[in-house]
């Protein structure tokens, strides 16, 4: 009995080594088990293009020709032709006043026509003293240019092709000649708006550059991602002593009429061209509780975190503004989300 519990106590202590040895090992293949895969990214190699610099600001749109249409004399209406929004042609009589004062010149032109004509023909003849000539004359020229300044002031007629924005008065009333409700002496307000025009204070610094005939591009509020053509077609000479701005008026284009007078808009004018880096929108992160951005950079199979300023955005690319990058360098654009600085990366043609 003694023998056979010493042999099975041999059998045991000399399968401690090999149990053990099976166990323990070398430890390769725990770590091996807890290695970290690389992950998998897809990169995009920066660009270097030629972009313009822009300047915007802010403004109002205005009508490119406008009109607050009165006579120049007072009196009686007898019609307003037009309504508010109406359209009216160049030429078209838009009120007619009384014609009493008209008619009275007119008679008193015709009389003096006559008497004018008679001492015209013995004037040529030597038969009429020259004084008195001239005088008769002279009546008739005066008679003459009150029948025209009468005339233009009966008929009233629009000196432009517009929309009527406002009507003071109606059929009957009494022109006084007094400012209405809009702060002048007006029958109507005509307004050009198949054109438009803005007025845009540029700072001095910018005059050398600023040209009649640059292109500029308007947007609104009102039609979020649209953007509208105009022109600069007139620069105001002097600088503003306070301001240390000039005044650049732009003619903006209307042929559907989209755009109104007095809607808010942002002006933007290319001033120069220059280079500048390129990456894809969605390259670019930001720093969570801050207002820092960042991207990856794909560098020796690690991803490296480079802090950035964007700048202008051209669609889907943004301009990056940083030291330490260059044209060439790979931006991590897919998987970013999923890796921090310095981790092991594998670069393939389509990260998930």
């Amino acid at each position: 009995m003694m023998q056979y519990r010493l042999k099975k106590t041999l059998l045991f202590a000399a399968a401690l080594p090999a149990l053990f040895a099976c166990g323990s090992g070398s430890g390769k293949p725990d770590e091996q088990a807890h290695e970290v895969a690389p992950e998998k990214v897809s990169i995009f190699a920066i660009e270097e293009r030629t972009v313009g610099r822009s300047i915007t600001y802010p403004c109002t749109l205005n009508p490119f020709e406008e009109i607050y249409l009165a006579p120049a004399a007072t009196g009686r209406i007898e019609k307003v032709t037009v309504d508010v929004g109406s359209r009216v042609a160049r030429g078209q009589v838009i009120a007619q006043m009384d014609r009493t004062q008209l008619v009275q010149a007119e008679i008193q032109l015709r009389t003096l026509r006559l008497d004018y004509n008679r001492l015209d023909t013995l004037a040529k003849l030597g038969s009429v003293a020259k004084q008195q000539y001239d005088q008769i004359k002279g009546q008739y020229d005066n008679a003459r240019t009150n029948v025209d300044f009468l005339r233009v002031n009966t008929q009233l007629a629009a000196p432009f092709a517009g929309v009527i924005a406002a009507k003071y008065f109606e059929d009957g009333e009494l022109f006084s000649g007094a400012p209405g409700q809009s702060g002048k002496a007006a029958i109507v307000h005509l307004m050009q708006i198949d054109n438009l025009k803005a007025f845009v204070g540029i700072p001095e610094k910018y005059f050398p550059k600023v040209r009649a005939g640059m292109k500029v591009a308007i947007e609104t509020d009102i039609y979020p991602g649209e953007k509208f053509d105009g022109a600069i077609f007139r620069i105001h000479p002097t600088i503003d002593p306070a301001t240390h701005t000039f005044v650049a008026e732009i003619k903006a284009p209307n042929p559907g009429e989209r755009l109104r007078p007095g809607m808010y808009t942002h002006i933007s004018l290319e001033i120069d061209k220059d280079q500048a880096l390129l990456a894809p929108v969605g390259a670019v992160m930001k720093l969570q509780g801050s207002n820092d951005r960042y991207v990856f950079v794909a560098e020796n199979g690690k991803a490296k975190r480079v802090s950035v300023t964007p700048g202008r955005r051209f669609d889907e690319f943004m301009e990056l503004i940083s030291d330490e990058i260059k044209a060439g360098d790979q931006i991590i654009v897919k998987g970013q989300t999923r890796i921090a600085d310095g981790a092991q990366i594998e670069i393939v043609r389509d990260a998930n």
